[in-house]
């Protein structure tokens, strides 16, 4: 078991939007927590990205951001997430 030598206290939070608010004001605690992570060997490596340039419908970019900022999340994370959980969820009835 890694213990780290500085401890970080992360507040207990009400919404999604509060936690994004302080996450927001706080980045050099997201910062900390990676650079722990990573001189302790726990970090997780992400998978490999590829850039893509997508044309939408307007109404569609508008409703992603609006939903996307009700959760607290940049629109392009929430399109993401959407896509993914969609292609999950083909793949398993397919």
């Amino acid at each position: 078991m890694n213990v780290f030598k500085d401890q970080i206290t992360i507040p207990k939070f009400k919404t999604e939007a509060e936690e994004a608010a302080w996450w927001d004001s706080h980045p050099e605690t997201a910062a900390e927590i990676m650079e722990q992570a990573l001189r302790a060997g726990t970090a997780r490596r992400k998978v490999p990205l590829k850039t893509v340039t997508m044309r939408l419908p307007m109404a569609d970019l508008e409703a992603a951001q609006d939903l996307a900022s009700r959760k607290g999340l940049p629109y392009q994370t929430y399109i993401k997430m959407v896509l993914h959980e969609a292609l999950q969820k083909e793949r398993r009835s397919a």
